[in-house]
């Protein structure tokens, strides 16, 4: 095989650097190797759509299986790379093959973190992060089992209402004082546990889950304070770990990611690094980040690719993600991390809001809750370190457009 781009990982970043890598007018050979069975597909909808039974495999695939072939772009599927040879610019896979390449793209991802105790080997007892994880849950979430979730997260709190569609009995058990209490405000950590708790969630803050219980399948999580919660199965959502390992074996510089520079390079120049897995610099919030998102992987694969392609262009974006809980659409601009000033436009009550966070007078997040108008207006003066009129902004009668226009 000619050496071209090899893609290890075959996710949403993968994908669409190997299709940008056509759209840039790159001729050469392009291969993406996926450890999964699976072609590219969405993860998103694992938590929500996918577990609810309201879509199909093809409904959650990232692009037709013939565009790859269409696109000349090598998918190679069920296989791991094992070693990346920098000095023979090689990649060793499981199946004992090796495939030369040009230049580089690592977009494994993460795995799902684990609690590491006792009995989390139990049948019941539940990660997600793949659609084989996602539709072994699927396959156990019948109507009136207890469902315990550890982690009060956004793929815990999406979990949780999935669940209630079905009929599920529900726990979701948070180390922390409040659910979101990593990612959010206070404001909006109220407002989902009011949400969950009108339908029929049992929230339960401050509690540390200690082991699983059971002989041959999952009866009940023991919690640290000694008492037994039952349940039928458990999913563990406490975080990802991003899959650099690879990558620091092949001497490349990693600090709780693959370290690469705002073109997604990494420490050898002939290899690219994209997604949930690489730690990068970002020019807006003067930091290095690790960020886990879909946004982060599609704009991090275009930018690789155009290094690649000749059209280099340095990534610097406002972060932004999403969650759909029930009927309620949450939309985040920005970091809320290190605020020192908080402002809601809006009434939570009414199912409406949005919570702005500052730091030092500059805006540098928001929370929109069912709030289009206010998110995209957020990202956009994010992007330009803008400080809005506070007087304003809390004043609903004033459009977003002219808060952002005078910002």
């Amino acid at each position: 095989m000619e050496p071209g781009v090899v893609i290890i990982g075959a996710g949403h970043g993968a994908g669409q650097a190997a299709l940008s890598l056509r759209q840039f007018g790159y001729k050469g050979t392009v291969t993406l190797i996926g450890e999964e069975d699976a072609p590219p597909y969405q993860r998103p909808p694992l938590s929500k759509a996918w577990l609810a039974g309201e879509v199909q495999f093809q409904d959650v695939l990232f692009k037709p299986d013939e565009l790859w072939a269409a696109q000349n772009i090598n998918l190679i599927t069920g296989c791991r790379v094992t070693d990346i040879n920098c000095d023979k610019k090689r990649v060793q896979c499981d199946d004992g093959s090796s495939v030369p390449y040009a230049n580089l793209i690592i977009a494994t991802g993460g795995k799902a973190r684990r609690m590491d105790c006792t009995g989390e080997d139990l049948p019941g007892v539940h990660v997600l992060r793949t659609l084989n994880d996602a539709s072994k849950l699927k396959a156990e979430m019948q109507k009136g089992r207890k469902l315990v979730i550890i982690g009060g997260g956004y793929i815990g709190l999406e979990v949780a209402a999935t669940a209630r569609k079905y009929g599920l009995d529900v726990t979701v058990l948070e180390a922390e004082n409040r659910v979101l209490a990593r990612v959010a405000g206070g404001e909006l950590s109220a407002f989902f546990e009011q949400l969950h708790h009108q339908h029929g969630v049992k929230i339960k803050t401050s509690m540390l889950a200690q082991s699983f219980e059971g002989q041959d399948a999952l009866t009940g999580i023991r919690l640290k304070n000694g008492q037994l919660i039952d349940a039928d199965l458990a999913l563990v959502g406490i975080g990802l770990i991003p899959n650099d390992d690879i990558a620091a074996h092949a001497g490349l510089a990693c600090d709780n990611g693959i370290v690469v520079d705002d073109l997604c390079r990494t420490s050898d120049p002939d290899i690219y690094a994209i997604g949930d897995v690489t730690r990068h610099p970002n020019a807006i919030y003067g930091r290095s980040l690790r960020l886990e998102s879909v946004h982060n992987a599609l704009e991090q694969a275009k930018t690789a690719a155009g290094a690649i392609a000749g059209r280099e262009k340095p990534y610097a974006q406002v972060p932004w993600f999403w969650s759909d809980q029930y009927d309620i659409k949450l939309q985040i601009a920005g970091l809320s991390g290190g605020h020192d000033e908080t402002l809601v436009r809006g009434a939570p009550d009414t199912n409406r809001f949005a919570v702005f966070y500052f730091q030092k007078g500059r805006l540098i997040a928001c929370d929109a809750v069912n709030a289009p108008a206010e998110y995209m207006a957020a990202r956009m003066m994010i992007a330009k370190a803008a400080n809005p009129d506070r007087v304003a902004l809390a004043d609903l009668k004033v459009p977003m457009k002219e808060i952002m226009r005078d910002a």
